[in-house]
């Protein structure tokens, strides 16, 4: 969430804001109603004090009868405010972040590649996509998962189950070795806590589910459960950011999003992830923004995967972020379904990047909507900064793995990296 002050003291800029990200918010409106809620302030603030300086007098007949109408006013006043307030809390809530100047002005496709690691993985044989590799090896069923719980899930079998769980604790000790505390999050949160974070807990539009009878949803990621973890509090962060990395179940409806990177475990309705996230003063959160990208490439570089980093173009920001770095591995896929994907044009090469990581900046955007402060040198409060990056996640790294490492004959080379926690080098 913006300052209405900032907003009304940059209103071009905001606008192009909104504008660059493709959305559509009435700026227009808020102004309007902020305008009439600041009228009815003042005139409240006036009544209260010409009550309060009348009732410092002993008040004649007639001046009692004004004074009692005077209170009608201020209590009809307040209730209008009151009806107000709701109103102009939604509408400065539909307002996106500000998008930092370096990032790329356009749609899904406008990227712009930072860099790129590695080669695309060549074959000298005909490679098989992750779906028919696993289930070839009884590593993963579709369609009793599909049975138990419908489209999209699905059961990790066997030494996939073993590989998930050596992902976990590779990226596990991997962060914690740059000073980020350690939890697993609860699987549900409050809806007031999601809307903080920025997440549509209700309606057509929300990607997460929803608990019937209830002010609770599953959360899509532990960003929201860490995100509502200081929710109303002050911070102490003279020594520096507080720094988390958690390991959560995710669950998200991926609504409208069939038909487009479906095949498999590419987009799924529950995986286990593992995410860091940070607080820290504002001054800090371009340096945290490259801590996290730099230990997400630490990550992927050690399990040997080639990839390619892309700052997010403005029309593909959520509303939160001021900057998001995607991290995307190469993989065995149709190239149209992926963003911006190509069949490289070289012999038995074939496929696309996808993305397996994800880290943005979201500024003070989401510590204004829960209150989350931090105490200055001087004794006042700020809003702290908010970053969040995935450190590994369930469904898209053995993807990325098993289409990479695969042999001719079907079976899976496991990266050198997982060896000691695998206890097998190959499936």
């Amino acid at each position: 969430m913006l300052d209405i002050k900032f907003i009304r003291q940059n209103i071009e800029e905001v606008k192009k804001s909104i504008a660059d990200r493709r959305m559509n918010v009435d700026l227009d409106e808020l102004l309007g109603l902020d305008e009439k809620r600041r009228s009815l302030i003042l005139k409240i603030e006036e009544g209260r004090a010409l009550r309060n300086k009348k009732s410092d007098t002993k008040p004649s007949a007639e001046e009692i009868e004004k004074l009692r109408s005077l209170g009608n006013e201020i209590t009809a006043m307040e209730k209008e405010l009151g009806d107000l307030e709701g109103y102009h809390i939604e509408l400065l809530k539909k307002v996106p972040n500000m998008i930092h100047p370096d990032v790329p002005r356009g749609g899904e496709e406008d990227f712009r590649v930072v860099e790129t690691k590695g080669i695309p993985t060549k074959f000298d044989f005909e490679p098989k996509d992750h779906e028919t590799l696993m289930t070839d090896l009884n590593l993963i069923d579709f369609e009793r998962g599909a049975k138990v719980a419908g489209k999209k899930f699905y059961f990790s079998k066997n030494n996939l189950v073993r590989l998930n769980q050596a992902l976990i604790n590779y990226g596990i000790d991997i962060v914690t070795r740059h000073g980020y505390v350690l939890m697993e999050t609860p699987d549900l949160a409050k809806d007031s806590i999601l809307s903080g974070v920025g997440f549509n807990p209700r309606g057509p539009e929300t990607q997460v589910y929803s608990v019937e009878n209830s002010d609770l949803s599953l959360i899509g990621t532990a960003e929201i459960t860490l995100g509502g973890y200081h929710a109303n509090e002050i911070l102490d962060l003279s020594k520096g950011p507080k720094k988390y990395v958690a390991l959560s179940h995710c669950y998200r409806t991926e609504a409208g999003s069939y038909g487009r990177e479906s095949k498999g475990l590419y987009r799924v309705h529950q995986f286990t992830k593992l995410e860091m996230f940070i607080y820290c003063k504002p001054e800090d959160s371009d340096k945290m923004h490259l801590e996290i990208l730099n230990i997400e490439k630490e990550i992927i570089d050690g399990l040997g995967l080639p990839y390619r980093i892309i700052d997010i173009a403005s029309g593909d920001l959520g509303a939160s972020a001021y900057k998001k770095f995607d991290i995307e591995a190469w993989m065995v896929m149709r190239p149209s379904e992926e963003r911006g994907s190509t069949e490289a044009s070289r012999p038995n090469v074939k496929g696309s990047y996808g993305e397996i990581t994800s880290t943005s900046n979201c500024t003070d955007y989401q510590t204004r909507r829960l209150n989350i402060k931090y105490r200055q040198k001087d004794g006042d409060t700020e809003f702290a900064h908010t970053l969040n990056g995935t450190a590994i996640v369930s469904s898209r790294f053995p993807i990325a793995i098993v289409e990479n490492f695969q042999t001719k004959d079907g079976h899976i080379v496991i990266p050198k990296a997982l060896h000691k926690y695998t206890g097998f080098k190959e499936i």
